[in-house]
């Protein structure tokens, strides 16, 4: 089924929505990597601040290229999820509703997913170019110092994702699998 959702993320819209189904996301999500993940996961172990709401937000796996002229991003492209995998269920656990990545996450990540009715989203790897064409403004927002891994506001038009893991445990790429091998 193809979906068109705004984010913020509400977890009545991320309940409705099943693995397999294409979304297009608009409005306002956030990008954070690997090193801003360990700064972010510091912070709470340290009783400090983060430098994002999670409750309701998005968060797309992804690190871009310098921008060219006259465009707000470089080419755009999604992360391998895994490696955001230790810290995802304490964001999760905060109110973070979405995940943009690639490929598979780990069992503690799909256990927080349903325990928060929350979605993972898999954006199509090798296409960060075309992706980059639905992100109309970008604003680094925390640890600047990352460079390409600081945290980034985002606002997007039809960001185009597919829902992966949804808030019931469905995990497209197990049940992808199964019915293949049915054929």
């Amino acid at each position: 089924m193809e979906q068109h959702i705004k984010a913020p993320l509400d977890r009545e819209t991320a309940r409705q929505l099943e693995a397999g189904d294409y979304v297009y996301i608009t409005g306002t999500i956030y990008t954070a990597r690997d090193a801003a993940h360990k700064r972010m996961y510091e912070a709470l172990e340290q009783g400090e601040a983060l430098p994002m709401e999670m409750e309701g937000n998005v968060i797309y796996y992804m690190g871009p290229s310098p921008a060219r002229e006259g465009r707000p991003i470089g080419s755009a492209g999604p992360t391998t999820a895994s490696r955001m995998d230790k810290y995802a269920p304490s964001l999760l656990d905060l109110g973070l509703v979405g995940m943009i990545g690639k490929g598979k996450r780990s069992q503690a990540v799909q256990e927080a997913i349903v325990r928060n009715g929350a979605v993972y989203f898999a954006a199509v790897g090798g296409a960060g170019a075309l992706l980059a064409g639905s992100i109309k403004a970008s604003e680094v927002i925390a640890y600047d110092d990352l460079g390409t891994e600081a945290i980034r506001k985002l606002e997007v038009e039809n960001f185009p994702v597919i829902v992966v893991i949804d808030s019931e445990g469905r995990n497209l790429y197990e049940t992808a699998i199964e019915e293949y091998c049915k054929l």
